[in-house]
C-alpha cells in the first residue's frame, strides 16, 4: 500500500484535474454552468484529499482548525453576501488567493533560513516570483474591492510624479531581485522586496477607473491562478500548478474577452484612466450634435400597454437593476407577458454590470430560463423585429455614440442596438451618465421614453399594470 500511496495521490491529480477542465468547458454556457461548477468542486474536494495524504503534510490538526475556519467564514460570506455585492467577493477572494501564494513564497524562503542548505538560483527566482505575482495581487485585488464596494472614489486616483514613481519602484524591484540572487538569504531586501511588491498592486489599480473594473477583476482572477501555479512550483506539487495554470489561462481569455467587448486593448484599460468622467464634455457633445436634447416620459400604464400588446420585447439588463435588486420582478414581468402571448428574450452585453457575467448570475439566481438569455452578437440582428426594448438601468453598453461620436471614449465599443427597435423604454433612477461619464444619446431619441424610478419599484408596478390588461 505504501508503494502504492503516491502513485495513488498522482492518479488522484489526474481526474481532478481532468474535473477542472471539464468544468472549465461547462462553464462556458448558462445552462451548464451549475454542473460545471459541481465537477470543479468534486475535483477539488479530490486534490485537497490527495495533498493531505502527502508525506510533506505534518500537521493535521492545524490544517483541521484552517478547514473548520475557512468553511465558516466561506458558508457565512455565500449566505450573506447579496448578489449585487459579487463583483466585490470575487475582487475579494482573488486577493486572498494572491496574499495565500505569497505567504508560501515567505514561508519557503524562512524556511531556508533554518537549514544548513542555501537555496539555488531558481528556487530564489521562484521564490521571488511568488512574492511579487502574490503582492501585487493581494493589495491590487484589495483597491479593487475598495472601489467597487465605494470605499475609495470609482473614479481614476492619479497624483503628480506617479509614473516616475511607478518606475522608481520598478527599479527597486529588479535591483533588489538581481541582488537576492547572489544573497539569497538577506531577510531585509526580501523584506523590502515584499513591499515594494504590494506597493505595486496598489499602484496597479488606482488610476484604473470605475468602468473598466471587469476587465481588472478578470486580470487580477488570472494573476492569482498564476501566483498559486508559482506556489506549486515552490512546493513541488503537480496539481497546485495545473489547477493555478488554468486559472491564469482562463482568466486570461475572459480578460480578452471583456477587453473585444469594450473595444479596448488591455494597456488602454490599465493606463487610459478610462471611466474618469473626463469623456463628458465629448460624449454631450456629440450627443447634442446628434440629437435634440429633448427627453420624452412615460407612465406606468402607457409602458405597461405598450409591452403588453407587443409581439416581442427584448429586457437589457444593466447594474441598475443589479443595484436595485430587481431580477426577480422582472422575471415576474416576464412571465406575465409571455402569459399574453408576448415573445420575451434578453440580450445579455459581455461588459454589463461590473463583473464578468454579473446579468447572467443575477438572472439565474430568479430562475430566467436559460434559453431566453440572447448573447450580444446573437440579438443584435433581431433588433430590427423588436416591437420594444425595454432597458433596465443600462447605459454605456446601449449608447449609441459608440458607433459614430469619434470624440466619444466609447467610440467603436460593441453595444447592444437597442436604437433599431421599433420603440425603447428606458428605466432610470436620473440622466446620470454611465461609468464612462459620457451622456448617452439614446435617451434623447425619437423613439425612445423614459419610465423613471427604481428598477425594483417600477418593474413591481408594471408587473401590476399589466395583470390588468
Amino acid at each position: 500500500m505504501s508503494d502504492f500511496l503516491p502513485s495513488g495521490i498522482q492518479l488522484g491529480y489526474l481526474v481532478a484535474a481532468s474535473l477542472f477542465i471539464i468544468g472549465l468547458k461547462q462553464l462556458g454556457s448558462p445552462a451548464t454552468a451549475r454542473q460545471g461548477n459541481v465537477l470543479a468542486a468534486i475535483g477539488m474536494l479530490i486534490a485537497i484529499v490527495g495533498t493531505l495524504l502527502e508525506k510533506q503534510v505534518v500537521s493535521y490538526e492545524l490544517i483541521a482548525v484552517g478547514i473548520i475556519v475557512g468553511s465558516i467564514l466561506g458558508t457565512i460570506m455565500a449566505n450573506t453576501v447579496a448578489m449585487t455585492d459579487m463583483p466585490q467577493m470575487v475582487g475579494l477572494l482573488n486577493g486572498f488567493g494572491g496574499a495565500a501564494s505569497a505567504l508560501v513564497a515567505v514561508g519557503e524562503f524562512w524556511r531556508y533560513l533554518s537549514i544548513p542548505e542555501s537555496p539555488t538560483p531558481d528556487a530564489t527566482i521562484t521564490i521571488l516570483l511568488g512574492v511579487l505575482i502574490g503582492g501585487i495581487t493581494f493589495t491590487g485585488s484589495l483597491v479593487a474591492f475598495a472601489k467597487l464596494q465605494e470605499l475609495l472614489p470609482g473614479a481614476p486616483m492619479t497624483f503628480p510624479l506617479q509614473q516616475p514613481f511607478n518606475a522608481m519602484l520598478a527599479i527597486a524591484l529588479l535591483a533588489g531581485s538581481g541582488y537576492m540572487l547572489f544573497n539569497p538569504e538577506d531577510v531585509p531586501v526580501f523584506l523590502g522586496l515584499v513591499a515594494i511588491s504590494n506597493i505595486l498592486g496598489i499602484m496597479f489599480v488606482l488610476p484604473i477607473g470605475g468602468g473598466d473594473m471587469p476587465v481588472v477583476v478578470s486580470l487580477l482572477n488570472s494573476y492569482s491562478g498564476i501566483a498559486a501555479s508559482v506556489a506549486g512550483f515552490i512546493l513541488m506539487n503537480n496539481m497546485l500548478i495545473i489547477a493555478g495554470a488554468l486559472v491564469g489561462a482562463s482568466g486570461i481569455i475572459l480578460t480578452q474577452i471583456m477587453c473585444k467587448g469594450m473595444n479596448r486593448s488591455l494597456s488602454s484599460v490599465l493606463f487610459s484612466a478610462f471611466g474618469s468622467g473626463g469623456g463628458s464634455a465629448a460624449g454631450a457633445a456629440g450627443a447634442a450634435g446628434a440629437t435634440d436634447k429633448t427627453v420624452r416620459s412615460i407612465n406606468l400604464e402607457e409602458s405597461a400597454m405598450m409591452l403588453g400588446y407587443a409581439r416581442s420585447v427584448v429586457i437589457i439588463p444593466g447594474y441598475g437593476m443589479a443595484v436595485a435588486q430587481a431580477q426577480h420582478a422582472v422575471r415576474e414581468l416576464a412571465d406575465g407577458l409571455e402569459k399574453m402571448g408576448v415573445d420575451v428574450k434578453y440580450a445579455i452585453h459581455p461588459v454589463a454590470g461590473r463583473m464578468p457575467g454579473h446579468m447572467n448570475v443575477l438572472l439565474a439566481e430568479a430562475n430566467v430560463p436559460y434559453p431566453q438569455l440572447y448573447d450580444m452578437d446573437d440579438i443584435n440582428p433581431q433588433f430590427d423585429e423588436t416591437d420594444v426594448a425595454l432597458v433596465i438601468g443600462a447605459n454605456d453598453v446601449v449608447n449609441p455614440a459608440a458607433r459614430h461620436d469619434t470624440a466619444s471614449p466609447i467610440y467603436g465599443m460593441p453595444i447592444l442596438e437597442v436604437d433599431k427597435a421599433k420603440h425603447t423604454i428606458v428605466i432610470k433612477r436620473g440622466m446620470s451618465a454611465g461609468f464612462s461619464g459620457v451622456d448617452n444619446e439614446l435617451f434623447y431619441k425619437d423613439k425612445t421614453m423614459m419610465l423613471f424610478g427604481s428598477a425594483k419599484d417600477v418593474v413591481a408596478k408594471l408587473v401590476s399594470e399589466v395583470k390588468q390588461l
